[in-house]
This record gives C-alpha cells, sequence and structure tokens, in this order.
C-alpha cells in the first residue's frame, strides 16, 4: 500500500462557498449542471444484453442534471457499467463488493453529495416553470425587540 502524500479523496471536498477563493485548486472553477435534468431520450445502451431494470435505471440516469456533464465527458460506459453492477447489488443475495463498488460509482458519477463536490458540480437553481405554485403567505411577523418589551414607568414626582 502506498504511504504518504495526497489521495484522490483526501481531505474534506472543495466547498463552492468557501471564503477563500485565490487557491490554484480553484482555477478549474465550478459546473453548473441544469436543475431539469439532461433533455432528450437516453443514449444507445453500449453494453450486450439489456435486462428491463437496467433499462429502467438507464432511462432514469440520464434524465437527470450530472447526465449534462456525463455527455460532455463521453461517459456512455461508465454509466452502463454503474447500472448493470447496481442492478445486480439489488439483488437480495448481492456481495457486499459489488455494493462496494456501487459507492465509488457514486462517487465517480456525482450521484452523492460528496462526488458532486469531488468533481465540482453543483445543481443551478430550479426555473420557475419547475417551481409548483405555492399560495401567497401571510407577511411574517415582526419579532419583538428588547426596546419594544420594555414599559415605560412615569416617574414620581413626590418621591
Amino acid at each position: 500500500m502506498p504511504r504518504g502524500g495526497a489521495r484522490v479523496v483526501s481531505g474534506p471536498p472543495p466547498d463552492p462557498n468557501a471564503l477563500r477563493r485565490n487557491r490554484p485548486s480553484d482555477k478549474a472553477g465550478w459546473t453548473t449542471l441544469p436543475a431539469e435534468g439532461r433533455a432528450g431520450v437516453a443514449p444507445v445502451f453500449p453494453l450486450e444484453m439489456m435486462t428491463p431494470r437496467e433499462d429502467e435505471l438507464w432511462v432514469d440516469l440520464w434524465s437527470r442534471p450530472q447526465a449534462v456533464a456525463w455527455e460532455a465527458l463521453e461517459q456512455t460506459y461508465e454509466v452502463a457499467l454503474f447500472v448493470r453492477t447496481l442492478a445486480q447489488a439489488e439483488k437480495p443475495n448481492a456481495r457486499v463488493d459489488v455494493q462496494r463498488i456501487i459507492r465509488s460509482y457514486l462517487d465517480s458519477l456525482g450521484l452523492s453529495v460528496q462526488g458532486m463536490l469531488r468533481n465540482r458540480w453543483k445543481i443551478g437553481p430550479a426555473t420557475e416553470a419547475d417551481e409548483p405554485a405555492l399560495a401567497p403567505e401571510a407577511a411574517p411577523r415582526r419579532r419583538a425587540s428588547a426596546r419594544d418589551r420594555l414599559k415605560v414607568v412615569p416617574r414620581d414626582e413626590g418621591a
């Protein structure tokens, strides 16, 4: 096992809201993914003999925001291998090592919070069309300040 030195996942993940922005590692910047996800149909599954469960997973994954980055990085095979492994890991008698592989796929494909941070991806704000119409809220009550809670007491002139 290697000793010493930095590892790919050593230390805390990068923070897009960090106060100090002059780090050399921040030169690459952050990629904002659309909250609506990837538009269009999923690409053709590149592996042989797709099962119905793999088809469901494939279509679902390619509609997510991360799919925009996968398409730009041409990660079709990586996503296909993740889908195949995830379908195996879902079975009741799945081996533990397959489940560990799934965890690493989640991080490398940016499907976990840690993976999103390591890939320097963030999901942009939802568009107004995606947000459900909410009833207008009543104006928030102003919290009483310490000054509002004080009571003016008349001064007794005779004492």
